[in-house]
This record gives C-alpha cells, structure tokens and sequence, in this order.
C-alpha cells in the first residue's frame, strides 16, 4: 500500500531557542537546536505544508551587561556584534529561519509589556519585599551573576551566584561562602528591595495535566525533567530584576522604579512578537494570530535540555495567565518539545567560559556547510550526549558523502551524457522502481515517521542508504559493460539511475540542501527543490513511481559534490585541540597549586576543637534541583545524622549505602537547597577534579572518634 501520511494539523509553527547575544554560537548549539529544527521544516515544505521557522537573538540579561562592562562598552555594542555575527553563521549554514528577530525591537518590547500588565490587572503577580545584595561602591543592587563567592559545595573560590561551574551545583547568591561584588570587588550588604513574582504553584494542576497528556509522544527526559518540578512542587518566581538594561517594568510607580522585566519572563515572549514581525513583513499584521491561536496550528519548540522548565512550565503558565478570563484570542500550547541532549566536542564538553569549543562562524570559513550538516546529524544527540571529533567528520565527508553519494551522482550524469545524449533514455515502470534494491513504500513509510516523530539521526540514515542502494544497483548492472551488447537494457539501467538521483536530492535534502540543489540542477531542473512542492503536493507523493519521464534533458555537466578532506586539511584542528587541552590542562594545575597554599596555622587545641567521627551511610538520594549533590542519612554511634556531600557526580546513591565515611559531627548545621546538613564528610580530590570519599576500616568502629 502507497505509503503518504496527513498532518492532523493545518500549520506548523516551529521555534528555536533564543541564543544569547554575549558571544558566538558554536557547534553544540547547532547540534542540539538549530540544525534539527531546520531539518523538521524543510521535510514540511517538501510534504506541501504551511510551517514558518522562527527565532531570533535574546538580547536582555545579566550575561549581556557583564560582557559588556568587561570590554568597556554599551550592552546595545554587544548585542548588535553578536547578533549580527551569529545570523550570518546561521545563513551560510543553511538555517532556514521565515524570520529571526530581537528582543531589543520596539514590537517586542510592547508584546512584553501588554503580557505584563494583563497578568498584572487580573491580580496574578505576587509581590515580594526580600533582601538582596547591594554593591556599597557602585550604589546598585546586584543580580546573582553579578554576584561571586565560595561555592557551600565543593569550596570553589569562584563560584557565580546562580551557578558553580566547578560542582554544577545551582545556587543563590545568600548561599555563597565570603561573597563579593563583580562591579567592585565590595563585599556586598543585605537591603531591602520589592519585585514581582509570578505563582507558578497556581498553575500547576494545569500544567501536570498538560505534560501527562504528552507522556507518550514526548521525550523521557522531558517529562521526566517536567515531572520532576511537580514531584517538588511549583514556587514563586521573579519575573524582575533591579537592572538598567532590559525592558523596564511598564508601571508609573515608585514600586517599578530602575527594574525590568527578568529575562526568563521577557525572552519566551520573543517567539510570539517574532512571529508578529514576521507578519508586519509579509503584508498581513494579524496572520500571526494564524499560528498562535487558531486550534488547528501546532506549535513546536526546538530547545536543549537545559531549557526544558522555560519550555514545559513557565512558558506555558504565562500562557495559560493571559489566556484565563478569555473566550477569544486564546494561545496554544506546544504540541512538541523536543529537546536534545548535548553534543561535547572531542569528548569534553563544549564551553565558551573556557573557550573549549569549534565555533560555526570558524569552521565555515574553512570547510562547507554541508558536510557539516551532515556528520552533525548523524551524531545527533537525540536521547544521549554525543561527540563530535575531527576523524569522525573527516571520514564521513570522505566515506559517505564523497564516495557513496557523490561518486554516484557523477557517474550516473556523465554516463547519459556521453552515451546517451544528455536524455532519460527509457520509460520506467513502477515495478522496476521496486525492482532496484529498495522497497519504497516501507522505505518512505520509514523515513516519514522519523522526520515525524524527530527521529532525525534515523531519517538522514534512511536517505543515506537510499545513496548506498543506489550505488549497489548501477555497478551490479554494469551498463558501461551491457550497453556494447544490449543498448536497450542500459539506458532502462540509466533512467532507473537518474531517478534515483532525482530521489537522493529530494530525501537528502532537508541535511544537505545547497547540495541537493546543486544535483536538481545537474538534472536539468530550474530554480531550487522547494519550489517544486507547491502547498499539496509532496516528495511522498512523487517517489512512489519514477518521477523523470524518457525524454527528460538533464545538465550538460556533471561537478564534484564533495572534495575529499586531506589529513593536512584537519591537523592543524587537531593540533588546536592539543592546544586547548594544554591550556585547560595547566588552568587545573594552577588551581592544584593554589589549593596548596596551606590555610594558617592552628594550635594543637584548636585543632583538639574538630570533632571526626566515623559513620555508616543508612540512606541516600539525589537532593532535588542539584545534580551534584546526595543527601545521606548517617549512623553515629547512637545518633543519626543528615548530611548534604557533593559527591552525586562520582557516586550513586546505591553505591554510598552501607560504606563508612568520616563525619565532621561538631560543625554548625547549614542549610543548602532548603535541607539541612549537620556535618560534613570527608573527601579527596583527584585527577579531573573526582571525589574519593575517604572510608576507614575496622570492627566495631561506628562512633568512634577519629584520633
């Protein structure tokens, strides 16, 4: 049975998340975000439907003013850099956006602002008066990354106020140990200060109903993440922030004063002011609402897994606020989120802090775009993290795309050419297009469901053996042998051929478009491959028989789709690695040298003061919203204890149950992530900065004071 699925839906809006303005987008977020959501849309507009791609540069928040400060100039110089450089990255790549945007546009600015005082009118925001750190110096309350002190974790001395880089432990600026200003170096003083929060919690029934009824069609991680956040139950979030770059509070009052609107709040907002500048474009100011309101549109949300809660929760709650005392007008919520994991580069993780990272401006100005694309995809970190290496790209653009699928096309065009006057030399039956070593309705029936259901590395693998059939079929038919004594059986093996190269440009081309163009027009065929698809029609359509008919004229030339990398070619990438590692590797044994900086001298009775006890571990688990963090339950003698250790990136709760620790049992208890610890264990640092838990040995030792 003929294999052409239908969309349930009348549109497709898709989305991409906003990448920050402070800095160049590298390779891992082309992997995790923008490359699979430009895929899913030109596989759309080659089935014939209505979908527009949006994105855009979020350019408000903390990380654009310190970028800013740091090189002494202005947040707009910053944004309009950054912004400027990454949609050019984006363009040579082949990122298909309908429209990227700004969150600095004036349009977005008032979508913001109408969000705001909405959901301010219907009385929703909560109020809060709360202490936050003010800089004495520079007279300015400070946001958390502005913020730095000791991690309470692992004892970084340069941890942010919202994150420690070093343990991964999320934190707030009160939980820093000794912290100081970024501003100027003050040490900062509690004041009081009002902001806006919004009530997640009021939302939450409806936001658990809205995740469970996608349980089956939504990625594990992100139910699970989502699900996660309910198990805790939902808080209060700040929606502003005391800043003087963002969108200010749109309130006449002394309350609004010198603050914005918090970024989280402002940038999910972008999609739909995005979408609205899109249409002001194209003619028509209210076809936005087409996408955004009407039931028979789906919204799709391209993100990282780190974004999930912007995407799953707070996002949708913002929704859900203006849409309560509606009858009209009201938003969807996304029908997808499907969120990657991450793609390391040469099995590290990619970092820009650290400038361990293959930046796409970079790579593109030394190989193309395409073969990008195409090693990216096939890596694709859909449920794990993957790598990118330089070998792995370097074989195969060599392998699979030169060999296999370029080799192909140029034999198959020089071939008609030479023998067969540049002409389809034959009619083609369907049963001989099912006769080629490919069972087309299965195989599109396959290839649709993985575009489908985002199964992107499963779908380009599905075109990529499509290449491999093909090239089986033209050397097992051997026509450059068969046309000296059967003219007719060659030119039946040369028009199968060339319509399977009219295939491979149409299945290949959502990862590799300028090339699947490049083949359309060696085919004769004018203008690019989406032109062919008017809305109703689709490729599934078309490759159910031979789509070129005896007679067709192809190009006169054929071209090298692909140029072999040289092993020259790539060492210099490979000796830049080595440089990153070197000087990642020396950054670590600094700070081991500084570690070795003894702390002052104590006298035998202050140290008599330290109280080390042995205790056995009873139970462990995961401190909810701080990977790197267990919470253990600890027998001491004849008293038990709680203690929070961040040691969940080298142990498992299962593996910490039943060993001994040492117990710091006299230290003051403190509270972390809102459980309190009372006591510390005793751990060792080692190489690439593991935890060994120090565990004594012997009988009977429970309790036992450590002499």
């Amino acid at each position: 049975m003929d294999y052409i699925a239908m969309s349930e839906f009348s549109r497709t809006l898709v989305t991409t998340a906003l990448p920050y303005a402070n800095g160049p987008v590298h390779l891992g977020h082309l992997a995790g975000v923008y490359l699979p959501a430009d895929m899913y849309v030109r596989y759309k507009r080659l089935k014939g439907e209505d979908v527009i791609h949006i994105g855009g540069s979020d350019e408000h928040g903390v990380p654009i003013t310190l970028t800013a400060e740091k090189e002494g100039i202005t947040p707009r110089d910053v944004v309009d850099r950054y912004h400027r450089m990454n949609l050019d990255s984006f363009t040579r790549c082949g990122i298909s956006f309908d429209y990227y945007g700004r969150t600095t546009s004036k349009l977005h600015h008032e979508t913001a602002r109408e969000f705001f005082l909405d959901i301010e009118r219907k009385g929703i925001f909560i109020k809060k008066t709360e202490k936050l750190f003010f800089d004495p110096k520079a007279g300015r309350f400070l946001s958390d990354r502005y913020v730095t002190g000791t991690c309470p974790i692992c004892n970084n001395p340069e941890a942010n106020g919202d994150q420690c880089e070093q343990c991964g432990t999320h934190l707030s600026p009160l939980e820093l140990i000794n912290p100081k200003s970024k501003i100027s170096d003050a040490i900062p003083e509690l004041r009081d200060t009002m902001h806006w929060y919004f009530p997640l919690g009021r939302f939450q029934q409806q936001l658990e109903e809205y995740v469970n009824g996608h349980a089956e069609d939504w990625r594990p991680n992100v139910v699970n993440y989502s699900r996660t956040w309910f198990k805790q139950g939902l808080g209060d979030r700040a929606i502003t922030r005391d800043l003087n770059w963002g969108i200010s509070v749109p309130l006449d009052t002394s309350d609004a004063e010198g603050k914005v609107l918090y970024v989280w709040f402002d940038a999910v907002l972008g999609y739909i002011s995005f979408t609205r500048e899109w249409a002001v474009l194209h003619g028509d100011g209210e076809r936005w609402k087409e996408y955004w309101q009407d039931p028979q549109s789906r919204l799709v949300h391209f993100i990282g897994k780190d974004n999930v809660v912007f995407h799953t929760l707070m996002f949708p709650a913002i929704l859900l606020a203006w849409n309560e005392g509606r009858d009209a007008g009201l938003y969807n919520l996304a029908d997808n989120v499907p969120a990657s994991e991450f793609m390391n580069f040469e099995g590290r993780k990619f970092s820009k802090s650290r400038n361990y990272a293959v930046y796409l401006g970079e790579f593109l100005e030394k190989f193309p775009a395409d073969t990008l694309r195409y090693s990216i995809a096939m890596n694709y970190p859909e449920n794990k993290d993957t790598d990118f290496s330089w070998l792995d790209y370097q074989n195969r653009t060599n392998g699979e795309l030169a060999d296999t699928l370029g080799n192909f096309i140029k034999r198959s065009v020089d071939f008609t050419n030479s023998r067969f006057e540049g002409e389809v030399p034959a009619e083609c039956t369907a049963e001989e297009w099912n006769s080629v070593g490919i069972d087309w309705p299965e195989t599109l029936r396959q290839f649709d469901e993985a575009f489908e259901q985002f199964h992107f590395r499963e779908a380009v693998s599905t075109g990529m053996e499509i290449a491999r059939a093909s090239n089986r079929f033209l050397t097992g038919s051997e026509p450059w042998k068969v046309i000296k004594t059967d003219r007719g059986a060659a030119a039946k093996t040369m028009a199968l051929s060339l319509n399977l190269c009219h295939a491979l440009s149409l299945v290949l081309y959502p990862v590799i478009p300028e090339t699947c163009n490049r083949i359309h027009r060696m085919l004769g065929f004018e203008g690019g491959i989406e032109d062919m698809f008017a809305k109703g029609s689709s490729l599934l359509a078309v490759l159910q028989t031979p789509p070129l008919k005896k007679g067709h004229r192809i190009g006169k030339t054929s071209e090298i789709l692909f140029t072999k990398i040289e092993d020259s070619a790539i060492e210099p990438e490979l000796r830049k690695i080595e440089k990153l590692l070197a000087e990642a590797e020396k950054k670590e044994a600094v700070k081991v040298e500084e570690r070795m900086e003894f702390k002052p001298v104590i006298t035998f009775d202050d140290f008599l003061k330290v109280d080390l006890r042995v205790a056995k571990v009873l139970s462990a688990e995961k401190v909810k919203k701080a990977g790197k963090l267990l919470k253990l339950q600890l027998q001491v003698g004849s008293d038990t204890r709680q203690v929070l250790a961040g040691i969940a990136k080298n142990y498992t709760p299962e593996e910490m149950v039943g060993r001994n620790v040492v117990l710091v049992a006299n230290l003051a208890p403190r509270t972390i992530r809102d459980e309190v610890s009372e006591g510390m264990i005793l751990a060792v640092e080692g190489e690439a900065g593991n935890l060994f838990v120090i565990e004594p040995a012997g009988n009977e030792i429970n309790g036992k004071q450590i002499q």
